[in-house]
């Protein structure tokens, strides 16, 4: 599809990005909000993501969340939203003669929510069973916990739906105070893609948001340099597999090598040619899934690997795991396997962007969180020209002992044999 995105502003801060895909028979329409579970407060920890379920409740001109969904589905759309630790989206996707009708839909919902008490009290009871069915899947409640050994108790290291006796406290003040401060439209992009031309989507947005008022963002709070003192949580569970999670921190959003990073955790963890996939799961039979996987925010990021296997492998699945990190800071990458790797990367990032939902997600998201779209062959480019000494050296970056954490979430097992483990 190329890099058919334009990008315009409206006066109050704005941020518009339409890709124009003409042979598209629909529009996805999306709004990225600068706010996440790393711009709470502990005694709102989760309101982010709360908010995000509040404002599909009902608005002024559409008082109940049916109506809201009648809307869009009306049409054969979809609509949802998503909550991070630095942003919100709320999208929909529709037919593309119904791309205004959607935005109107979506724009009244980030302006004028009911934000009614009596939703308030009904929401939070799901919310809470949200959270409690993550914590019943233990595959991903790993990753809940494997956030606080690498991040400790800070705002990057909070769970994004907060705990359940915060969601217990939180009040219809609070999410007034919530969207007065971070709900303005220089902290907002609008992205659009599929058959819709930027000069109508343009227009839209001045209709639609072109009388919001913008106010002053706070900045996000820096991220602790150091890995926290508990670095090793096990938590005891009477089930059959041991879900593993070995994390560290990896690199910030911008970081230059972060091209390198991606090819490198393809190359180690993702699908069934990775090294993790053929040592640990081929070779040894130690999981059944195991793989590796990169986040990256304003300042810090982290790379993690995770697995299921049988309690008693546990111990034995991570000395493999971090035997094969190893390798990548001692052994040069051959060039066959690096070739591989590139153009793996290269493709599913090619394909990842096929349709109008993806390309509209990518472009807001770049556009709020780095202030820019980076060309597809450019960053095709990047990952390209990565050399084997590229890899190494930043293997060297980040796979170091004290930079290591770790979570496991399964029968009981021995912390301190865990953390004797983690050396390489």
């Amino acid at each position: 599809m190329g890099n058919n995105w334009q990008i315009g502003s409206l006066d109050n801060g704005l941020r518009v990005v339409t890709a124009n895909v003409p042979t598209a028979q629909s529009a996805s329409v999306n709004i990225f909000v600068g706010v996440g579970s790393r711009c709470e407060q502990p005694q709102v920890n989760g309101i982010s993501h709360y908010m995000e379920h509040m404002l599909f409740k009902g608005t002024s001109r559409m008082p109940d969340a049916i109506q809201i969904a009648e809307a869009i589905e009306g049409s054969g759309g979809v609509l949802n939203a998503f909550t991070g630790k630095e942003s919100t989206c709320y999208w929909n996707h529709v037919p593309f003669d119904a791309a205004r009708h959607a935005m109107d839909v979506l724009t009244d919902m980030v302006q004028h929510s009911l934000i009614e008490p009596a939703e308030i009290e009904k929401e939070r009871s799901v919310v809470q069973q949200e959270i409690k069915r993550g914590h019943d899947q233990p595959g991903a409640w790993v990753g809940e916990l494997l956030s606080r050994a690498v991040y400790g108790d800070q705002p990057i290291g909070w769970s994004i739906a907060g705990p359940p006796e915060v969601i217990d406290t939180i009040q219809r003040p609070d999410f007034v105070e919530h969207l007065e401060r971070w709900y303005r439209p220089n902290n907002m992009v609008l992205s659009v893609a599929g058959r819709v031309g930027h000069d109508d989507v343009m227009a839209w947005a001045a209709e639609y948001l072109g009388c919001a008022t913008p106010g002053e963002i706070a900045a996000v709070s820096p991220a602790e340099p150091e890995l926290p003192s508990e670095r090793v949580i096990v938590e005891g569970r009477e089930i059959t597999q041991s879900n593993l999670a070995i994390g560290l921190r990896g690199l910030s959003r911008d970081d230059p090598d972060r091209f390198v990073l991606t090819v490198l955790t393809n190359l180690l963890g993702r699908g069934m040619s990775s090294r993790l996939f053929r040592e640990v799961r081929e070779k040894r039979g130690l999981a059944y899934s195991v793989g590796a996987s990169t986040s990256r925010y304003a300042g810090v990021g982290s790379f993690s690997i995770s697995a299921g296997v049988s309690p008693e492998n546990v111990i034995e699945a991570t000395k493999v795991i971090l035997h094969e990190t190893r390798r990548l800071l001692d052994e040069p990458v051959g060039e066959e396997e690096l070739t591989k790797a590139r153009d793996y990367t290269s493709g599913s990032f090619r394909l990842g962007l096929e349709s109008p939902m993806s390309m509209a997600q990518r472009n807001g998201d770049s556009l709020l969180m780095m202030g820019r779209i980076e060309p597809v062959d450019e960053v095709v480019e990047q990952y390209q020209s990565v050399q084997p000494t590229d890899i190494q050296r930043v293997a060297r970056r980040i796979f170091f002992s004290d930079n290591l954490g770790m979570a496991v979430v399964g029968p009981p097992m021995d912390r301190d044999a865990l953390l004797a483990v983690l050396e390489i």
